[in-house]
């Protein structure tokens, strides 16, 4: 995924399904100078860590 992707989800109202490493998260911050997100996953909303933004991937119906 690229940056502008990245802050387009976070920034949306619907709910975009986003993977990383195959489990859904939720984007929370996009740094676009470090080109990384901050991210939690849908299933344990505790969990948090900041990844490359080009290790997200957007999940397409």
């Amino acid at each position: 995924m690229n940056v502008g992707r990245a802050k387009e989800i976070m920034e949306s109202a619907d709910n975009i399904k986003v993977t990383y490493e195959g489990s859904g998260v939720i984007i929370q911050n996009v740094d676009e100078k470090q080109r990384t997100a901050r991210i939690y996953w849908r299933e344990s909303p505790e969990q948090e860590r900041t990844v490359p933004v080009l290790n997200l991937i957007e999940e397409v119906d």
